[in-house]
């Protein structure tokens, strides 16, 4: 890595990046804030969370040359490439700052023009996109050195991530992991182990940098004490009222994606943990009349969040769980510092997308209990086919089992191309007036009390 990147980069983040900060809270300030009687108030540490990931994206910018940069899909196992200091950028997390900004179609046009599909994970698009155009809301991004994935979410990222490799001529990883039918194979988690093995002397030539067993155990233990964390802060909101809602985890989800592996997410969720707790023991609610708990499955919708906040609390609907949120937090128990490799095999490969659909329909039968949930979202995503199948299925599961309202919302995570207002209004009006129809008739002791449990 050559001296003067790495002169360039320790001036960026010793000296520039914290005045630039500092000038981000000064305008924070400045800025009136977007409120509603219907919701609690903002959390504190909100601004700290701001800070670290604008900070992330700027550094990024200056990371070129002074450090090895790798390009990693969400699910691939980033601790090993922590050993080798790589910098790490997610497309996926990047993906969702684009729907969040507005800019999906935009970017996603641009790989269109080059023959890309519009059918295409959006996600993908908006990252070929950006990578034919430059276009990104995050200032700039640098080319990487390595591109690394999984196929454990779905085949899409390999594919994305080979035409990457092959529009850069850059070498590619994959951690390939057998999907689940039923119980975790030896043979499975051989084979796992035998790649992330095979992973190193790659690593070592492209970074210039030795393999310590010593440091990967170390970046294991901080990320299984930040995954317990994030389990911790979502576990808040098992309580009446909730401190916050999902629409608040969409985005405090971030360090656990992007930084993975990290000390400062650690400390970031020390932060956010305490402050939800305090929340708790005061009773301050994030919806503050809250009526009904709701459960959310699949990707956010990054370019309604905003929206869909205010008008969820308008009607007493606090989400208080998500399938999406929870599967940072799902596998953590199976990572284990002694046995790094068999551990991170197991972590990754459990994913709720890696794992069949039994799995999941008792993972969110559990949930609906746990969090007291009256009704079920399901946003059937055009983009993430492996996440949208059987949601039907599943739908029609848990309203027969359990008793929860549900509705479906059709629409894509980024792309709002392929999002219709009246339709989404539609289903939603009819699903709160079956709320209030259920609460009704449970006033008036007309329904015995629906049990939240199988």
């Amino acid at each position: 890595m050559g001296v003067t990147a790495s002169i360039r980069y320790l001036l960026m983040k010793d000296l520039l990046a914290p005045g630039l900060m500092k000038l981000q809270k000064v305008k924070k300030r400045r800025r009136p804030l977007s409120t509603s009687p219907y919701l609690g108030p903002p959390l504190k540490c909100a601004p700290r969370l701001r800070e670290i990931m604008t900070r992330h994206y700027f550094l990024a910018r200056f990371a070129k040359g002074a450090m090895p940069v790798a390009w990693v899909s969400s699910g691939a196992p980033v601790e090993l490439l922590r050993v080798f200091d790589f910098y790490t950028l997610y497309p996926e997390n990047h993906g969702a700052l684009c729907g969040a900004q507005k800019m999906g179609p935009e970017i996603s046009q641009e790989a269109e023009r080059e023959g890309f599909c519009p059918d295409l994970c959006s996600y993908a698009r908006i990252d070929l996109g950006h990578a034919f155009s430059r276009k990104t809301p995050a200032g700039r991004l640098p080319r990487p050195d390595i591109l690394f994935c999984s196929n454990n979410i779905c085949q899409t990222v390999l594919y994305w991530f080979k035409e990457l490799s092959h529009y850069w001529n850059v070498p590619l990883i994959l951690f390939d992991t057998p999907y689940n039918f039923g119980e975790l194979r030896k043979d499975d988690i051989d084979y796992m182990v035998a790649q992330l093995e095979e992973m190193i002397p790659k690593l070592e030539t492209i970074s210039g940098k030795r393999y310590s067993e010593a440091r990967l155990k170390e970046i294991i233990t901080i990320s299984r004490e930040s995954a317990r964390l994030w389990g911790k802060v979502l576990g808040t909101l098992k309580a009446r009222p909730a401190p916050m809602t999902i629409f608040d985890a969409f985005v405090h989800l971030a360090p656990i994606v992007s930084l993975r592996g990290l000390g400062v997410t650690r400390q970031y969720y020390e932060i956010l943990l305490k402050e939800l707790e305090e929340r708790v023991k005061s009773g301050i609610s994030a919806v503050v009349n809250e009526r009904w708990r709701l459960m959310w499955d699949n990707i956010a919708v990054w370019f309604k969040l905003r929206d869909w906040s205010h008008l969820f609390a308008q009607r007493g609907c606090a989400f208080v769980a998500a399938t999406y949120t929870n599967a940072w937090a799902e596998t953590i128990h199976y990572l284990d510092p002694s046995k790094p490799f068999e551990s991170l095999a197991k972590v990754y490969s459990l994913v709720i997308l890696n794992n069949n659909l039994k799995h999941r329909l008792n993972l969110m039968r559990q949930m609906i209990e746990d969090y007291q949930i009256d009704g079920l979202v399901l946003h059937s995503d055009r983009s993430c086919k492996p996440y949208s199948v059987g949601q039907y299925d599943i739908r029609r599961l848990l309203s027969s089992e359990l008793g929860v309202k549900t509705v479906v919302i059709e629409t894509d995570m980024t792309d709002f191309r392929h999002y219709s207002e009246e339709q989404v209004r539609t289903r939603l009006e009819a699903f709160f007036e079956t709320l209030e129809t259920q609460k009704t008739r449970h006033s008036q002791g007309e329904l015995a009390p629906v049990k939240s449990g199988p």
